[in-house]
């Protein structure tokens, strides 16, 4: 069977996923769907351009949902980063526009007969990746989004920084929204196998100021470029590999926790099914509360949306 991908939305981030897989051979087959067609047409000429100097060949189809039928993965990087040019940092801004833009794309997939997986990228993530799943109909587990996989890693590029090691070094969480409600967990968190919060009360680091740090990683990002691609890229790629390599890898993503009732980033076991099993933490009691804090917060902008 071959490895057949597709991505929905060729803006920054999509046409990042995108090359990144061609570049590296990740898939046989990809599919390319943009409602920009003269953009999507340009990109797909430039990807056969690039296979005569690649090691990897891979198939080109471009905006045709029905070739969606048969496809392992979705990648939904559906987006328009320009609403998130505003002083308050808020991935909701994007909401009225990828909600609508959701609505139409969703039950084209559902039509097409799609019965794999979707990456969700599109912001803001835990409200869109619970509205296509409901779109779609598709089992929970096999809907996910990036979630704090991506805020993962940067808060293991600021540890790592401040303990002058590489982030493959360090360990641990970012849990909830992928947003401003999100936290890091320290509990979770190590430097060399070794607990944070020691390492903090023994050099007297204030995790405070790494956790706003880590939060804030996109924002510098976008305001230096008014974008962000490369980090959430390489995050829904990775999802995608372990999807398509059933390596069964425990990942900080955006899955449907019944005990919260919606859609938040928390560890879970991913692999060709999708989620095969969810994480369970040992959190302490203030990071208890402020995963409620987050799950309610997705869950009240969850419901303002359906209700307008």
């Amino acid at each position: 069977m071959s490895r057949k991908v597709a991505v929905i939305g060729m803006g920054h981030v999509g046409s990042t996923v995108a090359h990144y897989i061609v570049a590296n051979g990740f898939a046989d087959d990809l599919v390319l769907i943009d409602s920009n067609a003269d953009k999507v047409n340009a990109d797909a000429l430039d990807f056969r351009d690039a296979m005569p100097n690649l090691l990897y060949h891979t198939n080109i189809i471009v905006n045709d949902y029905s070739a969606l039928k048969d496809a392992e993965v979705i990648v939904s990087a559906i987006g328009n980063i320009k609403l998130e040019d505003q002083p308050q940092a808020d991935r909701f801004v994007e909401l009225p526009y990828t909600w609508k833009a959701v609505n139409d794309v969703a039950p084209k997939i559902k039509e097409s007969g799609f019965s794999g997986k979707i990456v969700v990228i599109t912001n803001p993530v835990d409200v869109i990746t619970s509205l296509y799943q409901k779109l779609t109909g598709l089992p929970k587990n096999q809907v996910i989004g990036t979630g704090t996989l991506l805020d993962s890693a940067r808060m293991k590029r600021v540890v790592a920084e401040k303990f002058d090691v590489d982030p493959r070094s360090v360990s641990g969480y970012n849990l909830g929204e992928h947003g401003n409600s999100q936290f890091t967990a320290w509990s979770t968190v190590k430097v060399l196998d070794q607990p944070i919060t020691k390492l903090a009360a023994e050099q007297n680091i204030d995790l405070q100021k790494l956790d706003k740090d880590a939060k804030l990683g996109g924002w510098y990002v976008f305001k230096g470029k008014k974008y962000t691609s490369y980090g959430v890229a390489t995050a829904a790629v990775r999802l995608v590999n372990v999807i398509l390599s059933d390596s069964r890898t425990e990942l900080p993503v955006s899955n449907f926790r019944e005990e919260y009732g919606v859609y938040l980033s928390y560890p879970a076991i991913v692999g060709r099914q999708g989620v095969i099993k969810q994480s369970q933490l040992n959190l302490t009691d203030e990071e208890l509360e402020k995963l409620q804090n987050s799950a309610n917060f997705i869950k009240q902008k969850y419901s303002e949306s359906l209700n307008k």
